[in-house]
């Protein structure tokens, strides 16, 4: 799985140079002065990939529903005013599982298509990428807003793209990342609401109490824990959360 996560990464940074030499070179141990340009694109290529290992999860997360999912719940906490619960550690790793529960289907179908035949020595190294990237971009075509992807598509001063094939990779991705954005806000304005309303119950009720001084988070937040708790509150969001990637 971690091969496999790490050649998506290299895929989707590496998308546009498929017409180019291979870009996954071979590593030797050897180590020397490079005396023609063939040594010095191969060396180059190693420090690339070098590169793209550390910086992997960041290209993995933003292209995957990552972004959406944790932004979710970062604004449930919020909302609930737990300050620190669920913990930062707990709500990356449950929209890690969550991630890789809707990625599976298109991972899996790059496997298939793509990492698997290259690795048998069926099809060459750019059918390899074109077949891992394709379920990638489809997932992020489904998800992104044609506002977005034109916002991109016009201050790239590229030609307009007759069909998504045309469309760069390197311009779908900031156009989805914004668009998973601007989904995850509205979906955190809708559980915000509820939980507003109960906030100023308690506050107008302490208030015409003449009880000022007494803070009313500290009132609201067993009723906010206890309505949560109510209405199967987790069950609830994770559906949400799946089902809007449908």
């Amino acid at each position: 799985m971690v091969r496999f996560l790490l050649i998506c990464a290299a895929v989707v940074l590496f998308a546009n140079c498929a017409d180019a030499a291979p870009i996954i070179p071979g590593v030797n141990v050897e180590v020397g002065t490079a005396e023609n340009p063939a040594q010095v694109g191969s060396t180059l290529q190693v420090i690339a990939v070098l590169t793209l290992a550390t910086l992997a999860p960041g290209i993995l997360m933003m292209t995957t529903s990552f972004v959406r999912i944790v932004v979710i719940i970062s604004f449930l906490r919020n909302a609930l005013a737990t300050q620190n619960t669920p913990s930062n550690q707990i709500i990356v790793s449950l929209a890690l599982f969550l991630t890789f529960y809707i990625m599976a289907p298109y991972w899996s179908q790059a496997n298939d298509n793509g990492l698997q035949p290259y690795l048998a020595g069926q099809i060459s190294q750019e059918e390899a990428i074109t077949n891992v990237l394709e379920p990638m971009r489809e997932f992020m075509f489904r998800q992104t807003r044609e506002a977005d992807l034109a916002l991109f598509v016009n201050l790239s001063d590229a030609p307009r793209p007759e069909s998504q094939e045309d469309v760069s990779t390197f311009v779908l991705i900031p156009a989805f990342i914004i668009s998973e954005l601007k989904t995850a806000f509205q979906i955190g304005f809708m559980i915000y609401v509820p939980f507003i309303v109960i906030d100023m119950i308690v506050a107008t009720t302490l208030m015409s109490m003449g009880m000022m001084m007494l803070p009313p988070v500290m009132i609201s937040l067993p009723f906010k824990i206890l309505l949560f708790v109510m209405i199967d509150g987790w069950h609830l969001l994770i559906r949400s959360i799946i089902v809007s990637f449908r």
